[in-house]
C-alpha cells in the first residue's frame, strides 16, 4: 500500500496510521484472519506498516526542508554572502543523515524463528516513537522559516544557522535512541 495524500488527510479523526492501514483490509484478508495464529501474525503486519508509511510521511517532510534549504544556499550565492555556504551545507548534510535513517530504520521485523520476538505493545510504542518525529519536522522547519528570515534582512545569518544545526543534531541523537521504545515497553 502506498501512501499518496497527505498525511493530515490520511490520519482520520484520531489521527493514527494504523487505523487507515486496518481499514485497508479487502475481504479475503478479513476472512483469512480468522484463521488461529494468523490474526495475531496480521496484525503485527499492519503495524509495522502504519509505522513504515508514517516514517516515510516524516522522511518526505524533513526533504521538503531540505530542498527549502537548497534554495536558501543560491539565495546566498545571489546574494554574494558565500561566507554562510559552508555552514548552511553542514545543516543540511546532517538533515540528509537523518532522513536517510528515518527512511532505513527498522519496522520492529522478527522473523518467525527469531530468538527475539516483537509484540504488540513494541511494535505501538515504536509507532510512537515514530510519531513524535513529526513534531521534529515542524521543529525543523521553524528553524528554516528563522534562517530564511535572516536571510532576508542579512543579519544573525550565522545564528540562525547554528540554532538549525543544534536542532538536526538534537533530532539525530533522539533519533539514536530508537530502539530503546522497545525496550522500555519490556520494563
Amino acid at each position: 500500500m502506498e501512501l499518496q495524500e497527505p498525511l493530515e488527510t490520511a490520519q482520520g479523526p484520531e489521527g493514527d496510521l494504523r487505523e487507515v492501514v486496518e481499514g485497508s483490509l479487502g475481504g479475503l484478508e478479513s476472512l483469512i484472519r480468522k484463521i488461529p495464529g494468523y490474526k495475531g501474525y496480521k496484525e503485527k503486519e499492519l503495524r509495522r506498516e502504519a509505522d513504515k508509511l508514517l516514517r516515510l510521511e516524516v522522511a518526505g517532510r524533513l526533504d521538503d526542508q531540505r530542498k527549502r534549504l537548497a534554495n536558501l544556499q543560491m539565495q546566498l550565492i545571489t546574494q554574494a554572502q558565500i561566507e554562510w555556504l559552508d555552514d548552511l551545507e553542514r545543516a543540511v548534510a546532517k538533515l540528509q543523515l537523518l532522513i536517510d535513517r528515518i527512511k532505513t530504520a527498522s519496522y520492529g521485523y522478527a522473523g518467525l524463528f527469531d530468538a527475539v520476538k516483537v509484540k504488540e505493545e513494541e511494535l505501538d510504542a515504536l509507532y510512537e516513537f515514530d510519531q513524535k518525529l513529526l513534531e521534529v519536522a515542524d521543529q525543523v522547519a521553524s528553524e528554516i522559516d528563522r534562517v530564511t528570515a535572516a536571510i532576508t534582512a542579512q543579519e544573525g545569518i550565522g545564528e540562525a544557522i547554528a540554532g538549525l544545526v543544534t536542532v538536526v543534531e538534537e533530532a539525530n541523537r533522539t533519533f539514536s535512541h530508537r530502539h530503546e521504545a522497545i525496550l522500555r515497553v519490556g520494563m
